[in-house]
C-alpha cells in the first residue's frame, strides 16, 4: 500500500508536473476565458446583474403594499410572498434572456450567458416551489427536476436526452404515447392542477364570505367547482401533450363498467352527499342523534360527513346511512329544544310546593329558556316516591345538553334542602310470619 502511496505523493511534490497543470490552466484561459466573446458575455451577466438590483427593490416595494392591502386572502399572501422573495432573481433572469436575444443576433459565443441562465431558471422555480408548494415532498421533487434539468442544460446533452426518452414509446390503440409525453404530461397536469386549486381556494375564500348563500349550498357550489376544475386540467393536460383523447374511448369504456361495478359504495356515498346538501337536510354546524349518540356536524365532504361528539370524538359516517337511516336533526329548521328530567319526592312532602320550587329553579338556571316557559308535571306515583317531571327549553343544542341538566338538578337539590322537601329513598316492606321466628329461633338453639 505504501508503495502505491509514494508515487502519488512524488507526483503532487514534483515541481514540473506543477508547472504542466498551470501551464495547462493558462492555455485555458487564454483560449476559452480571455477571448472578445466570453468577456463580453461575462460583462453582460455582471451590468444585468447590477441593473435588477436597482429594479428588485423598487418592485418589492410595491409588492409590500400590495401584501399588506390583501393579507387577509391567505392564497394571494402568499403569492406576494413568493414574488418577494423571487424578485431579483426574476428581473434578472428576464435581462438574460434578452442578452442570449441580442448575443445571437449578432452572432457572439454566448455560452456563459446560457449557463447562467439556466442557473437563474433553475433558482426561480426551486424559490417558488420551496415557499409557495406547502408539501415538503413536491417541493424537493420540484426542486430536484429544476436542476437536473438545469444541469443537463448546461452540459449540453439536454436535446439528446428529449429525444432518447421520445423515442422510447409504446402503443395505445392508434396512439403512440412516449415517455416523454408521459412526462410533459404529468407535468402539465401537476402544473393545471396546482393552477386549478389556488383559483378554486381564492373562489372557496369568496364564497364562504358571502352572506346570501346558505353553509350548505357553499359546500356544494366548492365541491363540484373542485371536481370541474380537476377534471378541466386533466383533460387539457391531455390536449396540450398531443394526445388523442378519442384513444382512449375503448379504455374508458371499460374502466367505467370496472368502477360502476367495484365502487358502487362509493358512488354512493357521492350522490348521498350532493342530496344531504341540495335538500339541505344536514349541514355545517347542525346537532344531530344518529344511532346512540350526537354530536356537531363540522364537515360535508364527498364521502362521509363529520361529527364530533361532546367528548371531542370525531365519527366520519358515510353519506348513505345519513340518506337511508332515521337521524334526528335538533337544527334544522329551528334551535329549539326540550328537555326532560324526573325528580322523585317524598309522599309527605308538599306537592305543591315542590313543583313551584322546581320551575324556580328552572327560572335561575342559565340557558333555561323563559319563551317558551318551563314546566312541571306530576309523572307518575311510584313505588317509593312521587314522580315529576321538569320540561324546559334551551337554543343551543349544540353547547350540549348534559350541563344544562346538571345545574337545573343542582339548584332543585338546594332549593328542596332549603324549604324541606324530602328526597325520598327506595322502601320495601318486609313482612315475618310467626312460624318463621320459631324456626329461627330453633335453629339458633
Amino acid at each position: 500500500m505504501d508503495g502505491e502511496i509514494d508515487p502519488l505523493i512524488d507526483q503532487i511534490t514534483d515541481p514540473a508536473i506543477w508547472a504542466v497543470w498551470l501551464e495547462t490552466l493558462q492555455s485555458w484561459f487564454m483560449s476559452d476565458v480571455f477571448v472578445s466573446d466570453t468577456l463580453v458575455c461575462l460583462a453582460i451577466i455582471v451590468i444585468a446583474g447590477t441593473i435588477a438590483w436597482p429594479l428588485a427593490i423598487r418592485l418589492r416595494k410595491k409588492i409590500n403594499s400590495l401584501l399588506e392591502r390583501q393579507s387577509r386572502f391567505p392564497i394571494l399572501g402568499r403569492i406576494w410572498e413568493t414574488a418577494l422573495d423571487i424578485s431579483f432573481p426574476a428581473i434578472w433572469l428576464f435581462l438574460q434572456w434578452v442578452s442570449v436575444v441580442i448575443t445571437e443576433q449578432w452572432d457572439v459565443s454566448n455560452a456563459s450567458l446560457l449557463i447562467t441562465t439556466s442557473l437563474l431558471t433553475a433558482w426561480v422555480i426551486i424559490k417558488a416551489a420551496t415557499i409557495f408548494v406547502s408539501s415538503h415532498f413536491w417541493s424537493r421533487t420540484i426542486a430536484i427536476t429544476a436542476w437536473v434539468i438545469a444541469a443537463l442544460n448546461i452540459l449540453g446533452i439536454l436535446t439528446p436526452t428529449i429525444q432518447f426518452l421520445d423515442e422510447i414509446s409504446f402503443s395505445l390503440g392508434q396512439a403512440t404515447i412516449s415517455v416523454l409525453t408521459i412526462m410533459q404530461a404529468l407535468v402539465t397536469l401537476g402544473i393545471l392542477l396546482w393552477i386549478s386549486a389556488i383559483a378554486g381556494q381564492l373562489t372557496e375564500s369568496k364564497l364562504k364570505s358571502s352572506r346570501n348563500l346558505s353553509p350548505s349550498i357553499q359546500v356544494l357550489t366548492i365541491k363540484f367547482m373542485r371536481i370541474s376544475l380537476s377534471a378541466v386540467a386533466f383533460i387539457m393536460a391531455l390536449a396540450i401533450v398531443g394526445v388523442d383523447l378519442t384513444a382512449f374511448a375503448v379504455v374508458g369504456g371499460a374502466v367505467g363498467v370496472g368502477i360502476g361495478f367495484g365502487l358502487q359504495k362509493i358512488f354512493a356515498n357521492l350522490i348521498s352527499g350532493f342530496i344531504l346538501l341540495m335538500d339541505k337536510s344536514i349541514k355545517p354546524g347542525d346537532v344531530i342523534v344518529v344511532a346512540d349518540y350526537y354530536g356537531r356536524v363540522d364537515a360535508l365532504t364527498a364521502r362521509y360527513v363529520s361529527v364530533t361528539t361532546r367528548d371531542g370524538v370525531e365519527h366520519l359516517i358515510p353519506n348513505e346511512e345519513l340518506i337511508i337511516n332515521r337521524v334526528e336533526n335538533w337544527s334544522h329548521s329551528q334551535n329549539l329544544l326540550r328537555l326532560r328530567q324526573v325528580v322523585g319526592i317524598h309522599y309527605k312532602a308538599d306537592l305543591h310546593k315542590a313543583i313551584a320550587l322546581c320551575k324556580e329553579a328552572a327560572a335561575e338556571t342559565n340557558r333555561i329558556l323563559s319563551d317558551p316557559p318551563p314546566n312541571c308535571l306530576v309523572k307518575e306515583f311510584g313505588d317509593s316516591s312521587v314522580n315529576l317531571e321538569m320540561r324546559v327549553w334551551i337554543n343551543d343544542p349544540m353547547n350540549g345538553r348534559a350541563n344544562v341538566i346538571s345545574e337545573l338538578l343542582i339548584c332543585i337539590w338546594d332549593k328542596f334542602h332549603e324549604h324541606g322537601i324530602e328526597i325520598p329513598y327506595p322502601q320495601r316492606d318486609l313482612h315475618i310470619r310467626s312460624s318463621d321466628i320459631g324456626e329461627l329461633s330453633k335453629k339458633a338453639d
